[in-house]
């Protein structure tokens, strides 16, 4: 391999809004590795908030980007089960494998655990390669056929709401509010309507996300909060009794406090979104939980059971991914990308070497 050929282009994290589209040595893929080529990878709200802010868990000068899809252009010495030119989605999360979270399949919860475009090098560039621990757990996911690789970019953060809605039982005929019109609200709508729910209401205070829900056929109800008081509005929808489930897909603590007064008794609370770390706090009515009898649950990224059926789902048309992507860009344009994400003016924002 000449020099050119040890050479890729890729997206580096250098601080707050500091990245810069440059040549980097491409990655080896070393014995138990795989090589990816990166066709498509979504921005995640994660990724706005380390472009912004940093995180205290990835290091600059650092390649982020943790929703890849692409083609297996290497295997390394040892890897029986992956084959070059096969298409393939990866699983972020890497643990430790011998804690109790590892050991139920949890590699999510894992206290010491790692993960692609946070510790390891993510997918922002024309490569990624997958660590020896990373193939090892199967995280290396072969697409079936008729999904795309744009398609494919959303399994995680599909996953992640998998994850979320898996506490939830949802069953046929319940009602279920969702706070929150990004690409995670809608992903949570569209996953109830699968899991069987009747009836779906989406709240949000954005005009631009609203109106893109108009023709979602897994929305019945659209309430603005800029306008109206989402909690009147739904006890009015649901005659008084509240929705069965709730989930706060936005980070907002008033969203959070919304959320118990809406459920109905024995219902369902999922604080899906987290709050920033300097304003996480928020007054709780104990009390609406007890006599209630409201379970309130928390939710924080995926395993690989959870990718696999998620998977499934965009597959076999039960999930309409590519209904989410709403924009498309180069690698040269990340930082136009990521301020396209932050804007709302759109839900998914992927990055694609076909853009």
């Amino acid at each position: 391999m000449d020099q050119r050929n040890r050479l890729m282009k890729a997206a580096v994290f250098e601080g707050p809004e500091r990245m810069s589209v440059k040549q980097v040595p491409r990655p080896e893929c070393g014995p138990g590795e795989v090589l990816v080529k990166v066709k498509a990878c979504a921005v995640c709200g994660t990724d706005i908030r380390i472009y912004y802010h940093g995180q205290k868990n990835v290091v600059p000068p650092h390649i982020i980007g943790h929703e890849i899809a692409g083609i297996i252009a290497e295997v390394g010495e040892g890897v029986g089960d992956c084959q070059s030119g096969e298409p393939v989605t990866l699983v972020t999360s890497v643990g430790c494998g011998g804690c109790k979270y590892c050991q139920k399949g949890y590699v999510n919860l894992c206290p010491s655990g790692k993960a692609l475009g946070y510790f390891y090098p993510g997918g922002f560039a024309e490569y990624i390669a997958v660590p020896r621990e990373a193939v090892g757990q199967g995280n290396v996911l072969k697409l079936p056929p008729g999904i795309s690789f744009e398609e494919a970019s959303i399994v995680e953060p599909l996953s992640c709401c998998i994850n979320g809605q898996d506490y939830l039982k949802i069953e046929s005929g319940e009602t279920v509010a969702v706070f929150g019109a990004g690409p995670i609200g809608r992903m949570h709508a569209e996953l109830a309507r699968a899991s069987g729910a009747s009836r779906i209401i989406l709240i949000d205070l954005s005009p631009q996300r609203l109106e893109l829900a108009r023709n979602c056929s897994s929305i019945d109800y659209i309430v603005d909060a800029a306008r109206e008081n989402p909690v009147e509005r739904v006890l009015d929808l649901t005659h008084g009794e509240g929705a069965d489930v709730a989930i706060v897909a936005c980070s907002s603590g008033k969203a959070q406090q919304q959320a118990l007064k809406i459920a109905t008794k024995k219902g369902r609370v999922s604080f899906f979104a987290g709050l920033p770390k300097q304003n996480s706090i928020i007054e709780l009515d104990s009390n609406i939980i007890h006599y209630r009898e409201i379970s309130v649950f928390g939710a924080f990224a995926s395993y690989r059971e959870q990718y696999l059926r998620a998977l499934e789902l965009i597959s076999s048309g039960k999930v309409e991914a590519k209904d989410i992507i709403t924009h498309r860009f180069p690698l040269d344009r990340i930082v136009e990308a990521i301020e396209t994400a932050k804007s709302g003016i759109g839900l998914k924002v992927v990055i694609t070497d076909e853009a």
